[in-house]
């Protein structure tokens, strides 16, 4: 989908896709393979004298805290939107997991979010407030809000977020009777 320069909306495909990414999270992701590196040294040039099993929790220790931040993190570096028309689809992170498909027909509206922050929803990642509903933050900005039919809401933080809005409302519009599409 597109915008004219007029502000009119053209469709010229059937799948919008939209992206946001987030570098500030490799930070994160650096110290957790500098934690892994480190339990890797104490692994390999021990010179502890108090026991194996200090040794042993410490790398171990090391090596888990570093495998947790560094994925953790890793996964949301940047979330990808596809709007096809059937469903939504959500997949975070290089791998693309998490991931978090919507079929359409459980969506009852879409909103526009010009400032998601991941202070409204407790930080970066995969989010559940039991007031607002489930999110994917990535990073601040602009994000789209689906309203669900089961009563709950999906946020999602992503470049473009009001074509993605325009995209599923117009999917969720009723075909008028002889319409050509």
């Amino acid at each position: 989908m597109r915008d004219d320069p007029h502000g009119e909306y053209i469709p010229h495909s059937d799948v919008w896709t939209g992206r946001a990414t987030n570098r500030v999270q490799w930070l994160p992701a650096l110290a957790g393979a500098a934690c892994i590196a480190l339990g890797i040294e104490l692994a390999v040039e021990s010179t502890w004298t108090s026991g194996v099993a200090a040794l042993a929790m410490s790398v171990v220790g090391c090596i888990a805290a570093g495998l947790l931040v560094l994925f953790g993190t890793l996964a949301f570096v940047h979330v990808a939107v596809k709007v096809d028309k059937d469903c939504l689809e959500v997949r975070c992170g290089h791998v693309g997991l998490p991931r978090r498909r919507i079929p359409l027909s459980e969506v009852v509206g879409a909103d526009f979010a010009p400032s998601v922050t991941p202070w409204q929803w407790g930080g970066w990642g995969y989010r559940w407030r039991p007031e607002k509903g489930t999110a994917v933050v990535v990073r601040r900005g602009e994000g789209m809000v689906l309203r669900l039919g089961d009563g709950h809401t999906f946020t999602i933080t992503v470049d473009n977020a009001e074509a993605a809005v325009r995209v599923i409302r117009d999917r969720l519009r009723p075909a008028t009777p002889g319409a050509v599409i």
